[in-house]
């Protein structure tokens, strides 16, 4: 299976696993489980950082590289297709441009977006993973 992990589960499944529930832990360790991230996660949590939003134990850069390659994550360009896909999903949909591209990479894969943000739950052209 393969999954896409917004920047909230990014951070919680470093942080604070204890905040994701049972099913997506459980999900995020299996061994055929390929677990993806967007680069646009690196510069959510880079913005977050230093602003303050979220407290990270080294340079944000250092972190994310970190637990990428600590985890056996894979990173997802953000390349032409993403855009292209992130800018003509199908209303209604937020305009957030970090969640449009998340979202856009997942569809790309046909892969489920882990998550707890309820705008993307609530939306209908994507699977999502976020059972409490």
């Amino acid at each position: 299976m393969t999954v896409v992990l917004d920047t909230c589960a990014i951070v919680w499944a470093v942080s604070d696993p204890v905040r994701l529930p049972d099913v997506v832990s459980g999900i995020l360790t299996a061994d055929d489980t390929r677990v993806c991230v967007s680069a646009i996660s690196c510069a959510e949590i880079a913005c977050a950082s230093q602003r303050g939003r979220i407290a990270i134990d080294r340079h944000w850069r250092l972190w994310f590289r970190h637990y990428v390659e600590l985890n056996g994550w894979t990173v997802l360009p953000i390349d032409l297709d993403t855009v292209e896909e992130a800018c003509a999903l199908p209303d209604p949909f937020h305009r957030d441009p970090a969640d449009r591209l998340i979202v856009a990479a997942a569809r790309g894969l046909s892969a489920p977006v882990v998550t707890a943000d309820a705008r993307i739950l609530d939306y209908p052209h994507v699977r999502t993973l976020w059972k409490g």
